[in-house]
């Protein structure tokens, strides 16, 4: 385990869950135990409509969701429901997701609907709201060697088409994800040295 798992719990929106490029950076950065994903079921209801909108019916979303609650069974928070009624965001429909993350202890709320968050209603329960972009560039910063070899095994699994690290860099900036694509190499001696990189946290890993 991770010595950041014990100490730093994130709650993920489905607004970052819905979209493949930032669900599966996320999710690769907590197996690597960055940090502990957390969301309920009422999250991942929303995000499995997001999932089957955004492909356009293709699916219904429910393979993804599948794999999501399998990789990560200890995610699924429960009993935030006694929180709802005391809390007040802009929305009343996005009070469940603040209600989970009291409810799990976490210490943010990623998402990237940040206007639906005030400051003023989440600092008074010490949780902060936070984009998947500012979180991600901050999570690859706490350590940059565990999470480069996250993001090279992710990217790794992408075979139809395959995903080089330039492809990588385009797709996230397209995406939004401006801070995660200037922290990845673009020259490509910067490509060998991620591949270096991260092949040396490989070998740590296996001789741990």
């Amino acid at each position: 385990m991770s010595r950041y798992t014990d100490r730093f719990t994130a709650l993920l929106d489905a607004c970052v869950l819905g979209g493949a490029l930032r669900r599966n950076m996320l999710l690769s950065l907590a197996e690597a135990g960055l940090f502990r994903p957390r969301w309920s079921s009422r999250i991942l209801d929303e995000t499995q409509k997001a999932i089957a909108q955004i492909i356009k019916g293709a699916t219904d979303g429910s393979r993804q969701r599948a794999a999501i609650e399998a990789a990560f069974p200890e995610a699924m928070v429960t009993g935030y429901e006694i929180f709802e009624d005391r809390l007040a965001l802009p929305d009343p429909d996005d009070n469940h997701v603040l209600a989970a993350a009291i409810a799990t202890s976490a210490s943010v709320i990623v998402t990237d609907n940040l206007a639906d968050f005030p400051f003023a209603v989440l600092d008074a329960h010490a949780i902060q709201a936070i984009s998947a972009d500012d979180f991600i560039a901050d999570t690859i910063e706490l350590d940059p060697s565990e999470a480069i070899l996250a993001l090279r095994r992710m990217r790794e699994r992408f075979k139809n088409p395959a995903l080089d690290v330039a492809a990588l860099i385009h797709k996230s900036e397209a995406q939004g994800l401006l801070q995660v694509g200037s922290m990845l190499p673009e020259r490509s001696k910067d490509h060998d040295d991620f591949e270096r990189t991260a092949g040396r946290a490989a070998e740590r890993l296996q001789t741990a």
